[in-house]
Formats: C-alpha cells, structure tokens, sequence
C-alpha cells in the first residue's frame, strides 16, 4: 500500500496535474478561438467595454448578487466555492506536495483555518447536493453530472480531514489516504472536459455574450420574412402598429 500511495502522491498528481492544466488551456483556446470568429463575422463591432468589464468583475466577485434570488442557496454557494479555492492552494501538505514536484512553493494559510474551511466546504458541500435533490425545478434541469460532483468535490476534503484528525491504524491510514491521492486526481482529471470548467472559462462570459447576440446583416429581415411580416419593416417605429391600425376591416365585419 505504501507503494501506492507514494505512486499516488509522486506520479499519479503530476500525470493528473498536468492534463488538467493542458486541458483547461485547451478550452481556453478553443473559446478565444470562437470568439474571434464571431467577432469577424459580426457587422457590428461595437462593444461597451466598461460594462462588459463591470459585468465580468461581478460575477467573479458576486458578493453583491447574494441576495437578490435565492439568498440561502447562493450563499451556501459562494462559501462552498472559497473552500474549494483556498484549501487545495494554500495548505501546508499540499505547497509541501507541490514543492517536492517542482521546486517551488508559496506561504500556506494557519493550520487552524485550513481545518475550518475543510468543515465549511463539506457542509456546504453537502447541503448543495440535498438542495439539488429536494427542490423540484433544480432536479428538472439536473443531469447526473449535477449529483455527483458535489460528492466527487467533497470526498478529498473529508477523507483529508480525516486523515489529520482521525485515530487510525497504519493499515487505515494507507488506505484513507490512497483514497484521498485518487479522488482528488480524479477531480483534476475531470474539470477540463465537465461543467467546471468553467473555473477558467468565466472571465470570457461576458465578452463572449456582447459578442453572440451582435445579429449577421439583414438577420432581422428574414426572421421578419419568415414571421410573414416581410412589407413591415423592423427599423420603423411602431411598424406593425402603424400597419394594423392602417388594415381596412374585412367587408362582411362592415355588412354586420
């Protein structure tokens, strides 16, 4: 077992490591790329940067969203996400891990508060997944992916604290923590080609939607061409009002 788990912490993380890494980088790439396009085919390449940029910062920091439509649930959330964020980064085992693997690390956080998040993020964590399966609109638009993230994400951190606060046996120990080493490879394994993703993908949100909804030329005119409003124009104020007040009554409504 002891093999394992250094081939876990040693080989395993590095492999798990590095192709998340080209596989975000990947996505990346491919959005810019999708963004260009759409951008060179717009007629319109006019874009309100300052907002798009206001948008963008409130997203990544939705503090201020809290509390609009649904305030329990995305705060549970946002905390869920600080958790998830801060204690893979900035624990002592873990910068201890990545030095071993290339050389250089970065200060960690108090012991004290690691242990706090790590309760905070398996809690929210799991109040998430109860949240997803007890509320009726949430399971309507859930796919399988939806239930078992929460479950993937938490596993590292239950089993990571139980490694640090459990009285276990050598054998235990092993165990837990080759089950620790292999889920949170796991997660890194997935997050390039599933919905969390969108951990790098966010910052082009903004951008990428100013730009999606700029119409292709004369756009407009066929869908008013296939609405049968083709004599209508859309660029004229109150066109269709205009032309419905100006529709003679049909002859038989008259004769009544």
């Amino acid at each position: 077992m002891d093999t394992w788990v250094e081939f876990g912490r040693g080989p395993l993380f590095r492999l798990a490591f590095s192709l998340m890494l080209l596989g975000l980088l990947r996505a990346v790439l491919l959005t810019l790329q999708n963004i260009a396009e759409a951008w060179f085919r717009c007629a319109d390449k006019s874009l309100n940067i300052k907002s798009i940029v206001a948008e963008t910062l409130a997203w990544l920091l939705p503090a201020g969203r809290l509390w609009r439509k649904r305030p329990v649930y995305s705060t549970i959330s946002f905390l869920f996400h600080i958790g998830l964020i801060v204690v893979p980064l900035f624990l002592l085992a873990h910068i201890q891990l990545w030095r071993a693997a290339v050389g250089f690390a970065w200060p960690a956080i108090p012991a004290k508060a690691a242990d706090w998040l790590t309760l905070l993020t398996i809690l929210t964590g799991l109040a998430l997944l109860i949240a997803r399966i007890a509320g009726r609109r949430m399971r309507a638009i859930s796919r399988t992916q939806d239930y078992l993230w929460p479950f993937l994400l938490v596993l590292p951190f239950l089993s990571g604290y139980l490694l640090s606060h459990a009285s276990l046996s050598a054998a235990g120990y092993h165990r837990l923590m080759f089950i620790h080493v292999c889920s949170a490879a796991l997660v890194m394994l997935l997050i390039p080609f599933t919905k969390i993703a969108h951990c790098v993908l966010l910052p082009f949100s903004q951008l990428a939607t100013a730009i999606a909804w700029k119409f292709v030329p004369g756009s407009g005119d066929r869908v008013a061409a296939t609405l049968g409003y083709a004599e209508r124009p859309c660029w004229i104020p109150n066109a269709r009002a205009e032309q419905a007040v100006q529709t003679p009554t049909p002859p038989e409504v008259v004769a009544k």
